[in-house]
């Protein structure tokens, strides 16, 4: 990654937006909105409004446009697979926008070669990663919109990633790509029904890197060094270029990877796990110690070099453990702020309704730390955090991955927590929660419905 390009990520975030961010880990702390409040607190968008089209609440003066739905057919003559999960919101040419999102589906999944797959045949074999039988593909993938925001229209969309399986979360690069995770860990030969008996080709478990600029489907290159387990999301440091993972298992790891090259993720790196100095294989959880992982308190970290990323068991997690990794519930969403990642823990805490953790990165002046600013419990508005993002007015913006009703959750830097927008429509989770590059658009997808939406209105008033 040159210096240019680190300048610019790190100014995509503001220092207003850095200050709160920051701020939040202290407010946070204990604090919690009444699970019934509808209402955003003072100085923030209002009380919500029902939708008269039923798919999503927003507060008054906010609206949406559907931007893509399930089934609808791309540009490549392909459908819009459905599941849509993580996104990212990149800068294009001439004001436009790269939406690029994953989808979660597996081989039995809704994907983009229509009933029976014959739509197949309409992309080159090249960019598909895995065939299966040579009829039944990995059916998980991305697809990349180019969306124009002043005439709130698709210009082009297509399938940019193909042949993988339930393409989970990610994250933006710096460098102007999307990295898809496969939250799945298959092996060649690993079987499953559609129509008689079908055999995967290729192993999962990985993440996959996507141009922003590419026209066409990705190479679909397993970056393997970044290792093979069930990957959640992902976040860069624009100042180190180095990369952290989580993972989505009720023992996960957190990770990172220190790439050789920064920028260039196939010439390899190391993988490491963290762990807590001094509390070897310490465990956050607060499952059957609600004291084990206390509010606020900062614990210094250390990084674990891990062995044999790449193996053939689903063991890394559990190896990493034994050296002294610390375990985390489900780590799920990642999001960067100057200095910071915060990380969601989405089945964390006594009661199991989440967590949310602050890692602040090593300086020259401070080695790195540790600690949980949020813990829901009965009281909490949010629920099962899950994606996450920073907002341009400095609160977090969550969605909830819960079994009925979810919303977008924001929690501002005095610690209240409101809803920004609710689906009570259905019980699907809301994904992929992220901002326009000009902070103008909200992206959300409501996955169990396909739909994309951008939401719109007077963001500015935060």
């Amino acid at each position: 990654m040159n210096q240019e390009s680190a300048r610019d990520a790190r100014a995509m975030i503001s220092r207003r937006h850095v200050i709160k961010a920051l701020a939040v880990a202290a407010a946070l702390a204990g604090t919690a909105r009444s699970a019934g409040a509808g209402e955003s607190p003072a100085g923030r968008f209002g009380p919500l409004k029902s939708d008269p089209q039923q798919i999503l609440d927003l507060p008054a003066g906010f609206d949406y446009a559907v931007i893509a739905r399930a089934g609808d057919e791309m540009d490549d003559g392909l459908l819009v697979p459905g599941r849509a999960d993580g996104m990212a919101a990149l800068a294009g040419a001439d004001g436009q926008i790269i939406l690029i999102c994953n989808h979660e589906n597996h081989p039995l999944g809704s994907g983009p070669f229509g009933a029976e797959n014959e739509r197949l045949e309409r992309l080159d074999s090249r960019f598909i990663y895995d065939r299966g039988d040579g009829s039944t593909p990995g059916l998980g993938g991305t697809t990349t919109t180019v969306y124009a925001p002043a005439e709130r229209r698709v210009v082009r969309r297509f399938l940019s990633l193909a042949g993988t399986e339930i393409n989970c979360a990610g994250g933006p690069t710096p460098w102007g790509s999307w990295l898809s995770c496969e939250e799945c860990f298959e092996d060649p030969g690993t079987s499953f029904e559609r129509n008689g008996l079908v055999m995967r080709e290729q192993r999962h478990g990985y993440i996959f890197e996507v141009p922003a600029d590419a026209t066409t489907p990705a190479e679909p290159v397993p970056l393997t060094a970044m290792g093979r387990f069930e990957h959640e999301a992902a976040t860069v440091d624009p100042e180190s270029g180095i990369i952290y993972l989580s993972e989505d298992k009720h023992d996960s790891l957190l990770y990172r990877f220190l790439p050789k090259v920064p920028g260039h993720l196939t010439h390899g790196g190391r993988l490491q796990a963290l762990a807590l100095s001094g509390h070897p294989g310490h465990d956050t959880r607060n499952w059957d110690d609600p004291d084990s992982m206390p509010r606020d308190r900062w614990f210094e970290v250390t990084w674990l070099d891990l062995d044999d990323v790449d193996g053939d068991a689903n063991d890394l997690r559990l190896r990493g453990h034994d050296q002294g990794g610390t375990l985390f519930a489900r780590g799920e969403g990642l999001c960067y702020a100057e200095g910071s990642v915060f990380l969601t823990a989405t089945i964390g805490g006594p009661r199991r309704l989440g967590q949310i953790f602050e890692l602040r990165l090593p300086t020259n002046r401070e080695p790195g730390a540790l600690r949980m600013i949020a813990e829901a419990d009965t009281d909490s508005l949010l629920r099962h955090a899950d994606n996450l993002t920073m907002s341009p007015w400095g609160d977090l913006i969550i969605c909830e991955d819960t079994v009925s009703q979810c919303s977008l959750i924001g929690m501002t830097p005095d610690g209240q927590q409101y809803k920004i927008a609710d689906n009570p429509y259905t019980n699907s989770e809301l994904a992929g929660v992220c901002f326009s590059p000009d902070n103008s658009i909200l992206f959300v997808n409501v996955q169990d419905r396909g739909l994309t939406l951008a939401i719109t209105g007077p963001f500015h008033t935060a």
